[in-house]
């Protein structure tokens, strides 16, 4: 197999080189310089075998666009024989027989566990991220995601979110624009506009430009104070109960020249309220538990006899 080639067909988003450096990280930390101590010890046959990754529980499957990479750079002898159909992000039974692959079991069983890790963690993101995605299904609102990935995994966990049917909000601090709390801790209300106004304007000499502009509101009234403003993108309104985000739509839509602007409902989201969250009428909602919380999916490598 070449890894070369096999790289080069990794989805888009994944840059090839950072996802080899993320692969060899986890197998030095499996093998270090000694490699498996146990497999070697048992004397294993050599001849290949066959082994099947299998759903050990319902959800979506997130992998298929990397496992040929996976493998190449964890067990250069593997040989993926069959894939279930379908692009990555698929439904799965549990019990579902994913892929099969051939391999001398010394080299799958020390590929294993950093394999199923990478599997296990993309599929989880992608199943819970199909979760909000189903719970609001109806509305006009669509799930995104935030920066609150596994440090080294963002673009990895970015993807899982697509596969589970998500949107990605920006990738990192570079691309986009998004003026938080923090950012203007300190303005009042009635400075509000004429501050983020200044930088909007600073924003409009940046090259290349970012893909949007966004800003943190915590309440109604800078909400309203910012409506007029030309060149925000979306208003992040943090904490808002239903009821307020239900007069934000309406402040919004009332407001001349405004509509263009999406409203994004963020914090402290869950399955259990993101559906009434999306019945407001925001068009946006940023929750960060799709990838700081999402459990991993249980998969298996089994041998097959």
């Amino acid at each position: 197999m070449n890894q070369q080639d096999v790289s080069h067909r990794l989805p888009p988003g994944i840059d090839s080189d950072r996802f080899a450096s993320l692969i060899e990280l986890a197998r030095t930390e499996d093998l270090a310089e000694r490699g498996d101590i146990t497999s070697e010890a048992a004397g294993l046959a050599k001849d290949p075998q066959s082994y099947a990754l299998v759903a050990r529980q319902e959800g979506v499957f997130c992998g298929k666009g990397l496992l040929a990479c996976l493998l190449g750079r964890l067990a250069p002898q593997a040989r993926i024989t069959s894939m279930i159909a379908g692009d990555d992000g698929s439904p799965v039974e549990r019990g579902t027989h994913i892929a099969v692959i051939e391999c001398p079991p010394a080299t799958m069983l020390a590929a294993e566990r950093t394999l199923l890790n990478f599997l296990q963690r993309l599929s989880g993101v992608a199943t819970l991220t199909a979760c909000y995605v189903a719970a609001v299904a109806g509305t006009a609102a669509k799930i995104y995601d935030t920066r609150k990935t596994v440090p080294g995994w963002r673009e990895l966990d970015k993807y899982a979110v697509r596969c589970g049917g998500g949107c990605n909000h920006r990738v990192g601090l570079f691309d986009a624009v998004l003026l938080k709390d923090n950012h203007l801790a300190g303005v009042s209300t009635d400075r509000l506009a004429e501050v983020v106004s200044q930088v909007i304007e600073r924003v409009r000499r940046l090259r290349p430009p970012p893909q949007f502009v966004e800003v943190e509101v915590d309440n109604l009234a800078q909400l309203d104070a910012l409506l007029q403003l030309d060149g925000i993108d979306v208003l992040l309104l943090d904490n808002f109960s239903p009821d307020d985000l239900r007069r934000a739509v309406q402040l919004r839509d009332r407001s001349a020249g405004s509509t263009r602007v999406k409203l994004e409902a963020s914090g402290e989201i869950t399955l259990d309220t993101v559906a009434g969250i999306a019945r407001t009428g925001v068009e946006r909602i940023s929750v960060g538990a799709l990838t700081h919380s999402a459990a991993a999916l249980d998969l298996a490598l089994d041998r097959l006899d």
